[in-house]
């Protein structure tokens, strides 16, 4: 069952304009997909799996942001949530249907990219207002009542950075910092970014060690061909220890964008000297569970 609060927007008063009935799973990846690219004022598009992105890229057209969000993770891609936060047009969804997809959400279509939808019988098609009076509360079930949490809405801008290394960034690198802690913030905890030309580069979510994290991230991005090499990492909580640090050295990571706060920051501020890389504390974690 859906049960909707009163409010007019969000993805439980998304009106259905394609495809089959919406199941579980799909209400929960498109709200996901929904937020992550909520969060970006610049044109964006996330491909979402098991509520992790594969793939988020930013683009001066839908098509360009898409085909840079899938050539994160293509294989990924294969039956996942694909959102925008523009209007989508033609070009983009003859893109979009290229690969199999469960449900695409945005906050319009032109008639165009709805003809293209519609070639695809079982393709799921979400128009999405954004939600007005929200709670900004959060609540999960536990056996024998709920948890209730403010929803993290933090926004990072230039000015919170602390920038912690003697070496200091480039515009180019702040750009890319930004970016990678706002993917962050919607990649299951430990969560990496690794991310490079506005767009994603390797995603490393939820492994029980934040090092491991790092590792698969490169380990994506090795796959499908993308450089490492001048890249920028984020973590969404800080570096308990500095293997983590000396590893994106190791991968040629060029800046760091993390809380701070470990009773370690030290060791990997020390690691980031030796190694030349930009570290940036934000004084925030995001660390979603």
């Amino acid at each position: 069952a859906l049960y909707t609060t009163g409010n007019d927007g969000g993805i439980a008063n998304a009106e259905q304009l394609l495809g089959k009935e919406m199941s579980y799973n799909n209400y929960v990846d498109a709200e996901a997909a929904w937020n992550l690219v909520q969060d970006f004022d610049d044109l964006a598009v996330a491909i979402i799996k098991h509520t992790n992105p594969s793939g988020v890229g930013l683009g001066l057209t839908n098509l360009e942001a898409y085909e840079r969000a899938l050539a994160t993770d293509p294989v990924s891609a294969f039956g996942g949530i694909v959102a925008f936060n523009r209007t989508v047009d033609a070009d983009a969804a003859e893109a979009v249907i290229k690969v199999f997809t469960e449900v695409v959400v945005a906050p319009d279509f032109s008639p165009q990219a709805l003809d293209v939808f519609e070639t695809k019988k079982n393709l799921r098609v979400l128009r999405v207002h954004p939600e007005m009076g929200a709670t900004g509360l959060e609540v999960r079930q536990i056996t024998g009542g709920m948890l209730v949490q403010q929803t993290d809405s933090h926004r990072l801008t230039e000015d919170m950075l602390r920038i912690v290394t003697s070496r200091k960034p480039t515009d180019d690198e702040v750009h890319e910092m930004l970016f990678a802690w706002t993917v962050c913030k919607h990649v299951k905890s430990n969560a990496i970014v690794l991310a490079a030309g506005g767009r994603t580069i390797g995603v490393g979510a939820g492994q029980m060690n934040r090092v491991d994290s790092v590792r698969i991230a490169a380990m994506r991005a090795e796959r499908f061909s993308l450089p490492v090499e001048g890249s920028v990492l984020g973590s969404d909580a800080f570096f308990p220890f500095r293997d983590n640090v000396d590893e994106a050295a190791r991968m040629g990571v060029a800046a760091i964008i993390q809380p701070g706060g470990s009773v370690k920051d030290e060791e990997s501020i020390d690691a980031a000297n030796e190694h030349g890389i930009v570290m940036a504390f934000t004084g925030v974690r995001h660390f979603k569970h």
